[in-house]
């Protein structure tokens, strides 16, 4: 077969299987199967570039990143809806519509997600954009297009086609992607709808690409050349289409109507995405013309709001969980009540604070709702139901799981475990352990560090040097080479600075560059391990409140035990990096522009090897600024300050060995300030 006969058919078969799976939820092949066909069209498009379409299965992965996104203008604004909250205010909607006549409605569930136009001509997806403030929003083509249920190309389509849907993150994947950001200490995601929205505006679509979001379609903006006289008729002709359309229900009962809405509120938590109401609108396109608009939302059409449901419960005890970050989450155990379609047994207490202000006991009675319709919450504690003998609530001092000591965040917040080995942090703390910044251990990712986890071969940092290649090689996707490969890496890191060592341990506050300054500073970790408040805060860059978080957490039991069997394990704990001279000890860098010979995080480090601070920012206690090309305002700042600047090649000679080269160099700064 001809080659492009080849990538043609291939893509049409992927799009036809992509349909299958993504919108109809219906696959006919397997995931192996679909792999080798995308494999085998990638290997042909590779191979003859120049055929490499904006619509093949292949290019759904993201593309090139972007800078910003430009703004589109809306060929048919993306209105809003106007809200109603009880059935009286639906009814009244109703009669200024009906007149006393009979009318058709569609009532479909009101997707929580983010609004979108997709733009088709003649059959190919070629612009999508955010609904932005109705009339323009902002081009997202290339986040869309990862969105597998969105059709890249339409088969049939008119010359010209506007479609407006939801883009929306499905429950699960929300789930699923809070887990893995709280696994790397990232901040979780409020709510599904505020996960797709930020995900839709990632300047990188390989970004969008990993977040597993989803569509559906509920309108036609603008088609050229085929008309209909109702939307029912519109959103079928789209189902033909294989968009991934909305389901509607079609009836000109408002009693019937108002049965559906209570329905589908009472039945909100089991579907895949959340929803925050019922949109109920005239289905003859006519009518809706005669009845217009207004400034702000069609007058055809209304969104009713559900409520979040409250019931009460009565508190029957009070947990405490240990996040993987250490965090102390609190969560009320209550009677099972009935919310949004499931049974509630829990409830979050988010934290002290919380708890206090509502002064929440157990043994209360409380009214309890699902924030979001997903996270069951307290909204109030009834205290004309409070038995008697119930006491204030307390968080406690050690941690629930290992016992070590609590601390409460300098924002005040949350309560938070100092266990160096604490086993609810075992996961989070090993990720970061052997990250790229920290002991840099190739191939041992999160998915590994919890295979290794479950199968009880880790329980800390330290035993990742007693891995043994048989054991590991018995894990799920592993084998004898990808054991050895990892137990290579693993042995290697033996040998990092005591600098990448102490950011492995994730103490509070200390980052890579203080992490190097204590490292060079103190030369070893026994050194370090023994220094006071006042010895620490002695040097630049470390604070009091970093100052503190050391000391405690040298001080602990566990973090003792970490560190006496890293050093067991011949891990180094000596610092390889110390400086090589201190000619430039009391001076504080800037570096700006781009540099040719090296990147400004590699000068930097040559900088502070010889005893400098570098700063992000110019001030008066500057000493020197290093310009390089397209340098712009802090080289302006500098120069307005009277601070003396480098170029690059003055750079070098500061820096090198030769005292005939740096002596004048340094001679001028000195003496300028």
């Amino acid at each position: 077969m001809d080659p492009l006969q080849e990538i043609q058919k291939l893509r049409q078969e992927l799009n036809h299987h992509n349909y299958q799976y993504y919108v109809l939820d219906q696959p006919t092949i397997s995931d192996f199967e679909y792999d080798r066909m995308l494999r085998q069209l990638e290997e042909l498009e590779q191979a003859h570039p120049e055929w490499i379409t904006p619509d093949s299965p292949t290019q759904r992965v993201g593309g090139k990143a972007l800078d910003s996104f430009a703004q589109v203008v809306h060929r048919v604004p993306l209105q809003s809806l106007q809200d109603v909250f009880s059935p009286e205010e639906l009814m009244e909607f109703h009669a200024r519509i009906a007149q006393n006549q009979a009318v058709e409605y569609l009532l479909e569930p009101k997707v929580d997600g983010l609004s979108v136009a997709l733009e088709y001509e003649n059959g190919v997806f070629v612009r999508g954009a955010t609904r932005g403030d109705g009339m323009v929003g902002e081009d997202v083509t290339e986040n869309l297009r990862t969105i597998r249920s969105i059709p890249m190309v339409v088969e049939g389509a008119p010359e010209s086609l506007i479609v407006r849907g939801e883009v929306y993150m499905p429950r699960k994947t929300f789930e699923r992607l809070n887990q893995e950001r709280e696994l790397r200490g990232e901040p979780l995601f409020a709510n599904p709808r505020n996960a797709a929205a930020g995900s839709m505006r990632q300047l990188d679509p390989k970004v969008a690409a990993s977040r597993g979001l989803d569509i559906l379609i509920f309108n036609i903006q603008d088609v050229k050349g085929i008309s209909f006289t109702s939307d029912s008729d519109s959103l079928d002709y789209l189902r033909g289409l294989r968009f991934k359309v909305i389901d509607y229900l079609k009836s000109s009962d408002m009693e019937e109507i108002q049965r559906e809405i209570q329905k589908l509120g009472d039945e909100r938590g089991k579907f895949p995405f959340d929803i925050d109401g019922a949109v109920v609108k005239v289905n003859n396109l006519a009518e809706r013309t005669a009845l217009g608009e207004t400034a702000k939302f069609p007058r055809w059409a209304a969104a009713y709001k559900y409520p979040p449901e409250q019931k009460e419960s009565v508190v029957r005890d009070i947990v405490v969980q240990v996040g993987r970050t250490g965090v102390l989450t609190p969560k009320a155990v209550v009677d099972p009540v009935r919310l949004a379609g499931t049974t509630v047994t829990n409830a979050t207490l988010h934290n002290q604070d919380f708890i206090t202000d509502k002064d929440i006991r157990i043994g209360d009675t409380v009214v309890v709702q699902k924030a979001g319709e997903i996270i069951p919450e307290i909204v109030s504690v009834v205290t004309s139901k409070r038995p008697d003998g119930t006491i204030p609530y307390q968080l406690p001092q050690q941690c629930p799981v290992c016992g070590a000591p609590v601390v409460r965040d300098e924002d005040g917040a949350h309560m938070r475990c100092t266990g160096a080995e604490c086993p609810a942090q075992l996961l989070r703390n090993l990720t970061h352990f052997a990250s790229r910044d920290a002991m840099d251990i190739d191939g041992l990712g999160p998915a590994v560090i919890e295979a290794l986890v479950q199968a009880g071969l880790v329980k800390t940092a330290a035993d990742l040097y007693s891995l043994k290649q048989d054991e590991v090689a018995q894990l799920e996707r592993m084998g004898q080479k990808s054991a050895e490969n990892l137990l290579s890496a693993i042995e290697r890191s033996k040998g990092n600075d005591l600098s990448k060592l102490l950011y492995a341990f994730g103490i509070r506050q200390v980052g890579q560059k203080a992490a190097k300054v204590l490292a060079a500073r103190f030369g070893s970790l026994e050194v370090l391990a023994q220094a006071g408040v006042e010895e620490l805060t002695a040097i630049d860059d470390i604070g009091p409140i970093t100052a503190q978080y050391l000391t405690q957490w040298f001080a602990s039991p566990q973090s003792q035990h970490l560190m006496h069997s890293l050093t067991q394990a011949g891990v180094n704990t000596l610092s390889t990096a110390a400086p090589v001279g201190d000619r430039l000890a009391g001076l504080t860098f800037v570096l700006t522009g781009e540099l040719t010979h090296h990147s400004r995080k590699e000068a930097g480090a040559m900088l502070e090897a010889l005893g400098a601070k570098v700063s992000g920012s110019v001030s008066k206690k500057t000493s020197c600024v290093v310009a390089g090309e397209a340098a712009g305002s802090k080289l302006r700042k500098a120069n307005e300050l009277g601070i003396p600047v480098l170029d690059e090649e003055q750079f070098l000679q500061l820096v090198s060995d030769d005292p005939q080269q740096y002596r004048p160099i340094l001679d001028t700064i000195t003496t300028d300030k």
